[in-house]
């Protein structure tokens, strides 16, 4: 483990600080507050990864200070919950390693956490700070209920001829109230990956990176496990009242997780194909869609596996020693 460094109290004080200006920037910017929300969480990575566990720490802490003390103390848990902490904990994950000889490699290799568990454990961490938002402020039908008879009147006072008869609004009312959560914990699992891999690129050029670079197409996959998260979110969504909430928000979180692994298997077998580029481009435009994101699911549905990454051996004081 790292030894204590003195400039790891004000490095975490930094990233804490910006942390917290970047989620109230979100707040200033309602245009751009899902990107903002989701930037937040590049410092704390930027800490984890270059400096350790120590500096992250700090960094979380003064985040949620700052937004206990500026807001409101439910405004830093949310925060806490839903960005600083997932961020935190899969740096933390990133840099766990061991002598790849534990695990029957060669003695002069490292052995990484596996992305596929850090892919596992981040979209179960969103699920988990999705729902305890939900809960906090009291999401369910009632809601989203008065959502789409808002929406309603004012699509029938603009085109009165398009008035929806009372089954249709029923069922729009049982899907909205699915739908968002699923959409929030999904989105929010393809923001903080994208997070993490700027961070990972950014501490690789800086050289302060402990895990190196590694190649994602190739490694990036879902751990098998999480098939059956997702399964029995699936299934949940048909229970109805809060189990269906709660599958909903499982399965856009598990689902976003096998999307990143899907177009991780499209760059993998594309490789060295000639219309590698403007078939990935198509594949990222359609994926705007349902169709076509499905169907990128199931690529990484398919083929999910735990592979592990192996380095040459780095200084002992500078790794953390984990089981894969």
């Amino acid at each position: 483990m790292k030894t204590f460094d003195p400039k790891m109290l004000l490095i975490g004080l930094v990233a804490g600080i910006t942390a917290a200006l970047l989620v109230f920037g979100a707040g200033a910017q309602p245009s751009f507050a899902a990107v903002l929300y989701a930037a937040s969480a590049l410092p704390i990575l930027l800490a984890g990864l270059g400096w350790g566990n120590l500096c992250v720490v700090i960094a979380i802490a003064t985040a949620a200070a700052i937004g206990a003390v500026f807001v409101s103390p439910s405004f830093a848990i949310v925060m806490t919950a839903v960005t600083l902490a997932p961020a935190g904990w899969i740096s933390h994950l990133a840099n766990l390693g061991r002598p790849a000889s534990e695990i029957g490699g060669p003695s002069h290799l490292m052995a990484w956490y596996p992305l596929s568990d850090i892919m596992l454990q981040l979209c179960a961490l969103v699920a988990v700070g999705v729902i305890i938002v939900g809960f906090m402020v009291g999401y369910g039908p009632h809601l989203t209920d008065q959502l789409v008879d808002l929406m309603m009147e004012q699509m029938q006072a603009q085109q009165p001829e398009l008035a929806s008869s009372a089954e249709v609004v029923a069922q729009t009312k049982r899907l909205v109230v699915l739908v968002l959560p699923m959409t929030q914990g999904g989105l929010w699992v393809l923001l903080l990956f994208s997070a993490y891999y700027v961070a990972t690129r950014i501490v690789a050029a800086s050289g302060r990176g402990l895990r190196p670079r590694e190649d994602m197409p190739s490694s990036l996959r879902m751990n098998r496990y999480a098939i059956f998260a997702f399964l029995a979110g699936l299934a949940a969504c048909f229970v109805g009242g809060l189990p269906a909430l709660i599958g909903a928000t499982v399965v856009g979180t598990f689902g976003a997780g096998f999307l990143i692994s899907g177009f991780a298997v499209l760059h993998f077998r594309t490789r060295g194909k000639p219309w590698r580029m403007p078939a990935l481009i198509l594949a990222y435009l359609a994926s705007t869609m349902l169709l076509p994101a499905f169907l990128i699911v199931v690529l990484g549905l398919a083929d999910t596996r735990r592979a592990i990454s192996l380095t040459p051996g780095r200084n002992p004081q500078s790794s953390n020693s984990t089981e894969t």
